[in-house]
């Protein structure tokens, strides 16, 4: 079997286009799959936990539409980021750094992405932090540094071994987390007719705006657009460079790749679900359920500590797992936008600082979870409008380009969580 793709360096060109051998068509096509569903550990990360977990707490069923939502623009949205890669064989961030000419302008715009990736990296290594301290009593600063020492493996093994291998373990570590977070909602089910008032869209007051914008940062995750651009194209190369080595055709790329969204989003859109609707059926109205602490142990107590392992397990994984996604993409983004890339050791070190600064200081973890997804939230249009522009253009995708009505749905989404955000800075601002 002719080797992976391997881009030893987030922002390198593939070494190789891999062709998987000849046998049965769905072999095939099952084989073309996994940059999504690596993707989308973003949408399973500790900040997910947390704004969902602290939803169904506060507000019941309320936001469950936020969830569904969230989910169907996500899918939109990683859809365009692959495609992108897919065809020019760039990710987002490198096509944005040709774009974008002035070095100021190129700099302030890396300013903010980077902004938004130390906010992911905040999230991911609190929540792991937390699930080690829950698991085995480990000190949080102690649980930190080790949850950003198991990144770096990860990431070594993606640049020793290639993609494919990063993305079998990645898919490992999610379905850890999909079986850790969705138990308990089986052994205790939610109130079908309660579910399905939560899918009326309202809010109630302004704590409710900031879940919601928050809910939305945490699935809507920019640092998985810019990442999941890359990890396309490091998986197949561009359009030109796969026509001149024998490659797949890109329309098979593409109808694959809506498959391998598919799968990804419906795993995510479930588990984020679950999560939500967990706390609403069993957390709700409980003190101190609004934080992962007390979750965990209203959990153990209401469904036994089987349940409580399992869920703690599971937000140990998604920490683990995020984490190394979320350095990926803080690489590519530099390289990309900058043109100058810094020893991935050197940059796990310095993006680790204010997560353990956090831990020290003793600010609460649930807490700054879910604030890191509101400055996530406010991250999410200077990606998706640009991926929006970018992939309705012949000159960039050429036939390939979106389709009107995609294109329309895309801006629909960037004025919906524009105008959210602007409602929430009012909310803040106002009191």
């Amino acid at each position: 079997m002719p080797k992976d793709v391997v881009a030893t360096t987030p922002g390198d060109a593939p070494a190789t286009v891999a062709r998987p051998p000849r046998s049965a068509a769905g072999t095939r096509v099952v084989w073309l799959m996994g940059p999504a569903l690596v993707a989308g550990v973003a949408y399973l990360d500790p900040g997910n936990v947390a704004s969902n977990m602290t939803a169904g707490a506060r507000y019941g069923y309320l936001l469950v539409w936020v969830v569904v939502l969230a989910n169907g623009m996500a899918w939109l949205i990683q859809y365009l980021s692959a495609k992108l890669g897919i065809v020019t064989g760039e990710s987002l961030p490198q096509v944005l750094g040709r774009r974008i000419r002035r070095r100021p302008a190129r700099i302030a715009y890396w300013l903010q992405a980077e902004a938004v990736a130390m906010a992911t990296d905040l999230a991911e290594v609190i929540g792991g932090a937390v699930a080690l301290n829950l698991l085995f009593g480990i000190p949080l600063v102690v649980g930190g540094v080790i949850t950003g020492l198991v990144s770096l493996v990860l990431l070594a093994v993606h640049s020793r071994r290639g993609p494919r291998t990063f993305e079998f373990i990645i898919i490992g570590l999610v379905v850890i987390i999909s079986i850790g977070f969705c138990v308990g909602v089986f052994i205790a089910p939610p109130d079908a007719g309660s579910v399905l008032g939560g899918l009326v869209p309202r809010f109630e007051d302004s704590g409710s705006v900031l879940l919601a914008a928050s809910i939305l940062g945490a699935t809507i995750m920019p640092h998985a657009i810019y990442a999941h651009s890359a990890l396309s194209r490091d998986r197949f190369g561009g359009h030109e460079t796969r026509t001149a080595n024998g490659g797949f055709s890109t329309r098979r790329l593409l109808r694959a790749t809506r498959w391998d969204v598919s799968i990804a989003m419906a795993i995510a859109g479930t588990v984020n679900l679950c999560i939500l609707l967990l706390a609403a059926a069993n957390l709700a109205g409980i003190a101190g359920t609004d934080s992962l602490e007390g979750a965990y142990a209203a959990i153990g107590a209401s469904l036994g500590p089987l349940v409580a392992t399992l869920f703690a397990v599971g937000l140990l994984a998604s920490g683990l797992a995020s984490t190394s996604v979320g350095a990926y993409a803080g690489a590519e983004i530099m390289a990309g936008l900058l043109h100058a890339r810094i020893p991935l050791l050197t940059r796990r070190l310095v993006t680790l600082v204010p997560a353990l600064v956090v831990l020290a200081i003793g600010f609460d973890p649930t807490l700054a979870l879910v604030l890191s997804q509101v400055v996530l939230s406010f991250g999410i249009p200077f990606a998706l409008i640009p991926l929006v522009i970018l992939t309705a253009r012949s000159s960039v995708l050429g036939p390939w380009r979106n389709h009107w009505a995609t294109t329309a749905a895309g801006v629909a989404a960037s004025v919906f969580l524009v105008t959210l955000n602007g409602v929430l800075l009012w909310l803040v601002f106002t009191g």
